[in-house]
């Protein structure tokens, strides 16, 4: 495949699945295996890392005015009724250290071992079953909750709920093909927040948990602290290849923004299980290719 053709189709893939609860880490890993391109090589690890934070950057822009409001009614809330504690921000900062300390120690031990796409075909099946089971159970709740937005709910949630969250993300660090965003959602329904309430805070720890993970491997690619030989740091990258992450990651920036604004709409009418079916019917579809393979 042509290589701008390459980096257009790996942009639009990861724009659209990272932040749908369906795992933007197996389809990319699904898409490497189909195309023939190695996301192991030097180049092309940093190129997933670009194109991820092109979707990233789609985040505080697009909740721009949510997060410069949280900024100016810190501590005491838009009513005063918060504290330092029990802000919407530290509440984020908090979900988020409850994921960074298990997530950074759990992958150190297990390193790159569950990247393999039978067991991503798996985490997609039982993800798609638990976000099936959560949402037919707890998602009725949506027009009957004491506060009338999503953005009430999330500006009175409380510490266990952050918590709670944040340990759910854990899975997703851990178990690739779980998806960051089905953890979160799932938790924040379970803990009692309704589907856009829980989808919202999904994308607001987000930000800080998907900066700090995805710097954290840019930096050890261009550092060349990964796997050996496959250093970026080693390499050296020429016009055709700045183009290639420039269309990467613009063209996932933009399907991101676009993904992020339908879904938030979406969710309120539709709920979340669609993406729970699809998540089983690709689980199933990769396990029957893998197996079909080995013959």
């Amino acid at each position: 495949m042509n290589d701008y053709i390459l980096s257009l189709v790996l942009g639009v893939i990861e724009g659209l699945t990272e932040f749908l609860p369906v795992s933007s880490t197996a389809h990319l890993r699904i898409a490497e295996a189909l195309l023939g391109v190695n996301l192991s090589d030097g180049y092309w690890k940093m190129f997933s890392i670009v194109i991820q934070l092109g979707a990233i950057l789609c985040l505080p822009i697009y909740f721009w005015n949510r997060i410069s409001s949280f900024i100016r009614t810190y501590p005491r809330g838009r009513r005063g009724d918060r504290t330092v504690i029990t802000h919407p921000l530290m509440l984020t900062l908090i979900a988020f250290v409850c994921t960074a300390g298990p997530a950074f120690i759990l992958t150190k031990v297990i390193g790159k071992n569950l990247e393999r796409l039978k067991l991503m075909a798996c985490a997609l099946i039982v993800g798609g079953i638990v976000m099936w089971v959560v949402d037919s159970v707890f998602g009725k709740r949506e027009g009957a909750v004491r506060y009338r937005t999503a953005a009430d709910e999330v500006e009175h949630m409380n510490v266990p709920q952050a918590v709670w969250i944040g340990l759910c993300q854990v899975l997703s660090a851990v178990f690739p093909g779980t998806s960051r965003s089905m953890a979160t959602i799932a938790a924040g329904q379970v803990a009692g927040l309704s589907r856009t309430a829980a989808l919202e805070f999904s994308f607001l720890v987000s930000i800080p948990t998907m900066v700090v993970a995805t710097g954290y491997d840019l930096f050890k690619t261009l550092k060349g602290a990964g796997e050996e030989g496959n250093a970026i740091g080693a390499t050296h990258i020429d016009a055709h290849g700045y183009v290639l992450l420039g269309i990467g990651f613009v063209v996932s920036f933009v399907v991101a923004f676009a993904v992020v604004a339908w879904f938030m709409n979406w969710v309120r009418t539709k709920g979340f299980v669609p993406f729970a079916i699809y998540r089983i019917a690709a689980g199933l579809a990769v396990l029957i290719w893998t197996f079909t393979a080995l013959r």
